[in-house]
């Protein structure tokens, strides 16, 4: 029987409990006088069945390496249940995180040198994860809709793949740090492109447990035609569990050969406790999950409301699902870096636009997965920076 959820807010730690206890890269890279605002990592309370999972692990000295099956039956299990996505768990891949497995995919279905198309502003580990494949970048920008922009795609993928080239395009769906969540018809429409032009798609999906009540999350795989594609996936951003190292491939049904060709050594970075925590959330987790949702759905709003009400200037991308909001601040006259101008006039660290490739300048990414108070003090403390 899962534990028994706690009463009160998910997302309610105070700010001083905050810098006082987490050891994190978010709160140990800035001073105590910054509320940070920028990596995604969320200011909550842990899952129950989690900390119930791994302090027993613990306990019983259950630390060495990870079998993995049973983490890939339950996530198989919530997939079909949240999103009626079936496929075959056995058919998977297990590895340390996403990016990783990303990595991993690039090298495998694409050539040194070779391209891989995103779509700006993206996240901007992208950027990072294709440098460290020794694969080149190729953007094919977003529309002014914040959407896939399917005839930038096509006339990218034109380009890329001429004379038999081959290519990738990396998928961040939902997307970040937009927060678009796209539809099944773009979904299809860009496997379409995708197969007509031979380009792999690999799909991030990390953020689609996170998705906002007035919206529908579709996982690419799950759409016709997308059978040359592969997902990558974890539960380490809807459950908070980064430090809980595992992740997830799932190849579409002409990709499992292509995915069993990565070596065995691959799957050996899944941790045992990160498998023993990711389980557990995706199998006894969902009841807190969803009440995070709530929550986020709730702290977007009131974004809005703060946004609207201190920086009229400002306009605020409303996003569909992520805990992350794309904010354009170049209104304010702050240059094509705010969130730099930002942490040091206001105390207030946000992610910088640019990084997030093209698109970028003047904007910041703002993480709300924090309570309320903080929200409001940080929106506030922006607003009084800037008289």
């Amino acid at each position: 029987m899962p534990p028994t959820e706690p009463p009160g807010r998910i997302l309610d730690v105070p700010l001083a409990e905050l810098h006082r206890d987490r050891t994190s890269v978010k709160w140990r890279v800035h001073g105590d006088g910054v509320i940070p605002m920028w990596i995604a990592e969320m200011d909550c309370s842990p899952c129950p069945a989690v900390v119930e999972a791994v302090t027993a692990a613990v306990t019983r000295g259950d630390t060495g390496y990870a079998m993995t099956q049973e983490y890939a039956d339950a996530f198989a299990g919530f997939a079909a249940d949240e999103w009626d996505w079936t496929f075959d768990a056995a058919a998977t891949t297990r590895v340390a995180d996403v990016l990783t497995g990303v990595t991993h995919l690039l090298r495998l279905l694409t050539d040194a040198g070779g391209p891989v198309v995103v779509s700006p502003p993206v996240y901007n580990a992208f950027y990072e994860v294709i440098e460290a494949s020794d694969r080149t970048v190729v953007e094919a920008p977003l529309g002014a809709d914040l959407r896939l922009d399917l005839d930038v795609l096509a006339d990218t993928f034109a380009r890329v793949t001429h004379g038999g080239v081959r290519a990738a395009y990396l998928l961040a769906n939902p997307h970040n740090p937009t927060g678009t969540v796209h539809t099944p018809a773009e979904l299809q429409a860009l496997a379409a492109l995708a197969d007509e032009h031979g380009v792999r798609v690999v799909a991030d999906e990390i953020h689609g447990a996170l998705v906002m009540p007035t919206s529908t999350f579709t996982p690419y795989l799950t759409v016709p035609g997308t059978e040359r594609g592969v997902a990558v996936t974890s539960a380490s951003k809807a459950w908070n569990l980064a430090g809980l190292k595992a992740a997830i491939i799932v190849p579409g049904a002409d990709a499992v050969d292509d995915v069993r060709r990565l070596h065995e050594f691959v799957t050996f970075g899944a941790s045992q406790l990160g498998v023993i925590a990711q389980t557990a959330a995706f199998r006894d987790g969902r009841a807190w999950l969803h009440r995070l949702v709530g929550e986020l759905d709730e702290n977007r709003t009131l974004l809005a409301e703060l946004v609207a009400a201190h920086l009229p200037a400002a306009r605020l991308v409303v996003p569909e699902a992520t805990y992350l909001a794309w904010v354009d601040l170049r209104g304010l006259g702050l240059g094509p870096d705010p969130a730099g101008e930002l942490t040091r006039r206001a105390g207030v660290a946000l992610s910088a636009g640019p990084i997030f490739g093209a698109g970028g300048n003047g904007f910041a990414r703002l993480n709300f997965a924090t309570s309320p108070e903080i929200l409001r003090t940080a929106i506030e403390r922006i607003a009084r920076s800037l008289e």
